[in-house]
Formats: C-alpha cells, structure tokens, sequence
C-alpha cells in the first residue's frame, strides 16, 4: 500500500523546481531521490504527472504516493559486525577496510548490507520505497571506521535532515603524500563526475555540487603527512578528490594517486574516525570516536621508523 505525501506549495517557493521543492520540503527525499520519483510517475501537480524540470506555481497542491517498502534482493548472511553503539532506533558501526557497503555488480554478498540485513532482519527503514538497511550515509569500500544506520523511516529522517543542513559532524583521518605546508586550511571546491572517466569524480564547475573540506595537519614525515579531514559536505570520494587536487592524493589510493601505488595499503589510507549527531528521538548529542585501525597504525609506525 502506498505512503501518500501532500506537499503544498508557498509564495517563496514560487518558480522553485519541483525536484529541489520536494528535496527542500521533505526531509525524506534528497534531490536525486526526488527526481527518480518524478521519472517513475508517482509525483502528481494538481493531479497530473510532471517531470523534474516543472516549476512550481502558487496554488499548486504537490502529492507523492510512495509505494510500500520492497526487500532488497540481497540474502541475509552472518557476517560480524563491530557495532560501537546500538538503541531501538539507530546503530553505529565500525566498518573494515575492504568491505562493501551496498550490493552491486561484483560485490553481491560479504557486504555491510548482507550483514546488517542478518542482524537487524525485519527491523530496517524503508525510506524512499525500498527496504534499505537504515544506510544514511556510505564510505567506500576501502575506507574504514565509522559509519550510522537507521532502523526506522524517524531515525532515517532526521539524521538525513542533519546531513542536509550541515550540522552531523564527520571528521576523517588520513595519510597524503607530500609535506602539506600549512597547518590548517580548507578546500572549497565543487565535484562532479569526470567528464573523461565517469567512473571517477573530479573538481569541477561543470555539474558539479559545492564541497567543502576543512584540513588540519597532525604531523608531518618527510614525504607523507598525516591529517584530519572535517567534511562540511559530504561528495562522493570528497577528501580524495580534494587532497588529489591540492596535489596531496592519499596514500595508496588507486583511482585518485600516483600510478605507483604505496604498497601493502591494500587501497587509500583513509579512515572515518569521528562523527556527532543529535539523536532523532531523544534530541540529545552523540558522538563517537573510532581507533585507528592495524593498517593504519602500521603505516605511521613505518613513517617514524624512516
């Protein structure tokens, strides 16, 4: 049975795109997501179907019918899980290095998914008409630490609402190559996908999103130094893109780094060590912090031995 969803429209709004209208207005949908539902046929204006690029007019009465939550095709599968903190309405988990967040082409089972689908069974979020396991927001698959997901449409909500306006607090760390000269700085530059591999993202004016990244330099080797990334936004591969276009790529990154790869890295030296939230139910503020992981440690032990 389908979820419906009136969205009336405002004088401010007025000759607001109806997929950024619906973005804005609901914290359930961000704009792609919006645009999918309006390609799929289920976003009405006044009763009739609309595509992406309508703008919105006074009067107008916006209805979404959200179809009922579909299971994944992923199986569940026992696979452990370092989960830091849990409650009936979210969880967080540390994930390793080399493991997949989502199911896809290569990679259908041994991902967090497959994981959290076994542990959590039926108690997922089905936000956007799909029974995802509560994946609010992704790390790649050979970046490790911490990640959140949401075990019901609330918790999906409102921590998505805090990843929209800015205010849910994720800080990485990372080795880069090079002496990074400044201590502290930030890279204010857009990323889009690159327009001659688009399978990678690249910093770009051309369809592109605004990403920030703020940079503080923990300590310095000679020709690699170790920093703390603060993400102000959150595009895909944001601090490898930004610290590949300060001419700083991490280490070990295959798409974005040098073509000699460091070796024994297995991929980037990237680890997400610290995110913050105010908790969609209780209001109240959490954060965690993440321990750096064997490889990395490895890596910096190796740094001070030279």
């Amino acid at each position: 049975m389908a979820n419906t969803i009136f969205l009336p429209v405002e004088e401010a709004e007025i000759g607001e795109r109806i997929d950024k209208f619906i973005s804005d207005k609901s914290d359930r949908f961000s704009r792609s997501a919006a645009a999918k539902l309006l390609e799929s046929g289920v976003v009405t204006v006044n009763d009739k179907a609309v595509t992406k690029n309508y703008k919105c007019k006074a009067g107008d009465r916006v209805v979404i019918l959200v179809p009922e939550a579909q299971p994944l095709e992923a199986q569940p599968q026992n696979i452990p899980l370092d989960i830091v903190y849990e409650d009936n309405d979210l969880l967080v988990v540390n994930k390793p290095k080399g493991m997949v967040v989502h199911p896809a082409a290569g990679n259908y089972e041994g991902t967090l998914v497959n994981a959290l689908l076994y542990y959590c069974g039926d108690s997922l979020s089905g936000i956007n008409g799909v029974m995802r396991p509560g994946i609010v927001h992704r790390i790649d698959k050979d970046t490790s630490g911490l990640l959140i997901v949401a075990k019901n449409d609330l918790a999906h909500a409102g921590l998505a609402r805090q990843i929209k306006e800015h205010s849910f607090e994720r800080a990485y760390e990372c080795v880069v190559h090079g002496n990074v000269k400044e201590d502290e700085f930030t890279v204010s530059q857009p990323i889009g996908r690159n327009p001659k591999d688009r399978k990678k993202m690249a910093a770009t004016f051309k369809n592109s999103k605004n990403a920030t990244t703020h940079i503080k330099v923990l300590k310095r080797y000679g020709n690699f130094t170790h920093c703390r990334c603060t993400l102000e936004t959150g595009r895909t591969h944001q601090i490898r893109v930004h610290m590949a276009y300060i001419g700083h790529p991490v280490a070990g990154d295959e798409v974005y780094g040098p073509k000699r790869v460091q070796k024994g890295l297995n991929g980037q030296c990237l680890h997400a060590k610290h995110i913050g939230f105010v908790h969609p139910r209780s209001g109240l503020w959490l954060e965690f912090e993440s321990d750096l992981p064997d490889y990395f440690t490895a890596f910096l032990n190796k740094l001070e031995r030279k």
